[in-house]
């Protein structure tokens, strides 16, 4: 017998931004399982559960919060520690999926996994099912697409995310400054918790971003400009926001030279 996967993504939190196939797959789910990552991000899996509840009218399906093992912090990892540390997560975090999956369906069924987001951008849910697959579960595999934060950050800021014949560089911020050159085009940036860009700001003045923060949520925040001028403001907003909800979820473009 087989367990059939749905990694489906979910957009940025709010209920209007699932597509239609979406809402089709979640109903065809027994078993959601939602990674538990402590009190400070306890409103993430309330939300999920909120989306099961508000697009699923049956009850059949079942919603499983996992306590997600333990990280560590990866600052000062350097990027052989760095893989090393999230390839032994992603193993940890498979295994505890696969314990409730037997618990739960047995041999057979289909388990849903709400992405934030895309699944394609930054995120770990489909190499976890592959480990899931590696552990001897065997299972198939659906990916249902989301709208990302990417996307609604452009919409927020009525850009394009790219310019005319011109290259788009997606990183994160801990790879930023070491890679960064005008020669990338505009470069996207993702799980940047620090605010790496600020170190660009000296070294390159004609920089700007357009950034945003809890996109799709009722407290959302954006803010652009001259990335030397709106840095402070930038900082006040990301504080403000952990202040009040424990976590931040924050993107940003970074575009050198004018717009065209």
């Amino acid at each position: 017998m087989t367990i059939d996967v749905r990694v489906i993504g979910i957009g940025t939190g709010n209920l209007d931004h699932l597509t239609q196939e979406a809402v089709r797959v979640l109903n065809e789910v027994d078993l959601f399982l939602v990674a538990d990552k402590g009190a400070a991000k306890a409103d993430l899996a309330a939300l999920r559960s909120e989306i099961c509840r508000h697009f699923i009218p049956s009850h059949r399906y079942r919603v499983v919060e996992v306590p997600d093992p333990e990280r560590g912090s990866d600052r000062d990892r350097d990027a052989g520690a760095y893989r090393t540390g999230v390839e032994s997560w992603h193993a940890a975090r498979a295994q505890r999926y696969v314990d409730v999956v037997r618990a739960e369906l047995g041999d057979s069924g289909t388990v849903g996994f709400l992405v934030w987001g895309d699944p394609a951008f930054y995120d770990s849910t489909i190499r976890v099912v592959e480990r899931m697959r590696e552990s001897g579960l065997a299972l198939s595999l659906q990916v249902i697409p989301g709208i990302s934060s990417l996307q609604l950050l452009a919409a927020r800021h009525a850009i394009v995310l790219n310019r005319i014949g011109q290259a788009v560089h997606l990183t994160t911020g801990r790879r930023l400054v070491d890679e960064y050159s005008p020669a990338l085009g505009d470069v996207a940036v993702m799980l940047d918790g620090d605010l790496a860009c600020a170190d660009l700001a000296a070294d390159h003045p004609g920089l700007k971003i357009y950034w945003g923060a809890q996109l799709g949520l009722v407290d959302e925040a954006l803010v652009s400009g001259p990335l030397s001028e709106v840095l402070d403001e930038i900082r006040r907003t990301r504080l403000a926001i952990r202040r009040r909800r424990g976590w931040v979820m924050d993107t940003y473009l970074l575009r050198s030279g004018p717009a065209d």
